[in-house]
């Protein structure tokens, strides 16, 4: 649960919603016997809230086809919906204690300049960086847990991506401090925007139904959002998406 609320979410946003979330439903039949609706509505303002439709889905698949325990394996963990390369390995190996690749931001960041001498990864991840990261791990199981833990920690504490710190404990064998610590000379990186997007009109529209107990009249929706073109097309789009359901009657509500 935590690893998929924390996709491109900071933690301390995701602790009170992960906290919420186990205390409702502490075991994945909880989740699985709860309306998909109630995921969505507790998701809260996390952002990328089908990741709160494919947790139910996945837990619903753990209910029924895994007797309601979560496996070890990772082939077995990547056939749960919603579940991809990076959240299978870092279950097996937080979770079990497998010798599994985790490559995140940071994992990337840092091996980027302690390895490669560069100051920031390719915007995109490469083969090279997973089979790098695989050849630096521990052979045992709990020990290349703990070094995955030990350089993700690294890359959000001390190797930042804009100001690194200088009492860095891999400082004298870095080889970008090594070299100078040369600027990146990459692509250039864009920030995502928010402020006006769909991203946004879509928040706002999920926000209205989860912050009412039953269905939301259309006219409720529509004042929430002045573009009527873009909130008529991100609300097709979260009802694509099986966020929202609409009724006959020009209602809207969270999915039952």
């Amino acid at each position: 649960m935590s690893e998929v609320m924390l996709q491109q979410t900071p933690v301390a946003r995701v602790l009170p919603v992960w906290e919420r979330w186990m205390t409702l439903w502490p075991a994945p039949e909880d989740l699985a016997a709860a309306p998909a609706g109630e995921a969505v509505r507790e998701w809260g303002r996390l952002g990328y809230p089908r990741r709160a439709l494919r947790l139910h889905a996945a837990a619903t698949s753990l209910r029924d086809r895994h007797g309601g325990e979560v496996p070890a394996d990772e082939t077995a963990l990547r056939t749960l919906p919603g579940i991809g390369d990076y959240t299978a390995a870092a279950v097996a190996a937080f979770a079990f204690g497998h010798r599994a690749t985790v490559v995140d931001t940071n994992v990337r960041r840092v091996q980027a300049r302690l390895v490669r001498g560069a100051a920031l990864p390719a915007p995109a991840l490469t083969r090279d960086e997973t089979a790098l990261a695989t050849a630096l791990l521990p052979g045992d199981g709990r020990e290349a847990a703990t070094w995955s833990v030990a350089v993700m920690e690294l890359g959000a504490l001390v190797c930042t991506a804009r100001s690194p710190r200088l009492a860095c404990p891999v400082a004298d064998v870095c080889a970008w401090r090594l070299a100078g610590s040369p600027p990146y000379d990459g692509p250039p990186r864009r920030g995502q925007a928010w402020e006006g997007t769909d991203r946004q009109c879509r928040g706002r529209l999920l926000q209205t139904l989860r912050e009412s107990p039953g269905p939301v009249p259309g006219t409720r929706l529509r004042a929430c959002w002045p573009d009527a073109l873009q909130r008529e097309r991100c609300l097709d789009a979260l009802v694509s998406d099986g966020l929202v359901e609409p009724l006959d009657d020009d209602r809207f509500r969270l999915p039952a």
